[in-house]
């Protein structure tokens, strides 16, 4: 795979593939994503993760309507509350704050009052919550615990997410074509199915031309 190819199986511009490739790339033989089948899905399920490889932290500007996505971990009250108005272009950062440690909290090692937002989704695949943060910075090498920042870094950002599929032996799914299995294990259900489907369709289609 060179440059030219990963812009084609990501649809990114050359602005942005020079930017990731260098760093996908290394990620994907770093962790053993390394035949077509495996590059193709994983291309999909980050850039649909990272909004097309541009963000690299999850945002909590929800409008009250939007909140259902975390379906009972938010009351109808708590909804009304703090979700996004009529006429609110964003939500102010306490709101989301607030929603993050709600949904969060209490949860795959988060503890502290403020677990929930300072360990929300960051990197390429949205490395979320205490626990995975520990491991993955054991395993990269960095403390994500005290910086977890450090993902908001290219590098990290694209480490962080082969760590991810290797830690989840997403291999297996990619080689079986299970890509439906793939996508709750990578997102924990099977939100923005869509996308990742037509995304893979793209990416198996550049890399098979390879």
């Amino acid at each position: 795979m060179n440059e030219k190819t990963f812009q084609k199986a990501a649809g990114i511009s050359a602005e942005l593939a020079a930017r990731w490739f260098p760093h996908v790339y290394a990620a994907m033989n770093e962790f053993g994503i390394t035949t077509p089948a495996r590059q193709a899905a994983f291309i999909a399920q980050i850039g649909t993760e990272s909004g097309g490889f541009i963000t690299l932290s999850e945002s909590f500007n929800y409008s009250i309507a939007g909140l259902s996505t975390f379906g009972g971990r938010l009351t109808a009250s708590q909804r009304e509350q703090l979700g996004r108005r009529n006429g609110e272009s964003a939500l102010p950062i306490e709101r989301q704050r607030a929603i993050a440690n709600l949904v969060y909290g209490g949860r795959y090692g988060n503890k502290a009052a403020g677990d929930g937002y300072k360990f929300r989704g960051r990197g390429l695949k949205q490395i979320t919550f205490l626990d995975n943060y520990l491991a993955c910075g054991r395993a990269l090498g960095i403390d994500l615990i005290t910086n977890p920042d450090l993902l908001l870094q290219d590098e990290y950002a694209a480490r962080s997410a082969g760590w991810f599929w290797k830690a989840n032996n997403c291999n297996s799914f990619a080689d079986s074509g299970d890509f439906l299995g793939l996508t709750q294990r990578i997102n924990g259900g099977t939100n923005g199915l869509a996308d990742r489907k037509a995304r893979l369709v793209i990416a198996t289609k550049a890399l098979a031309a390879v």
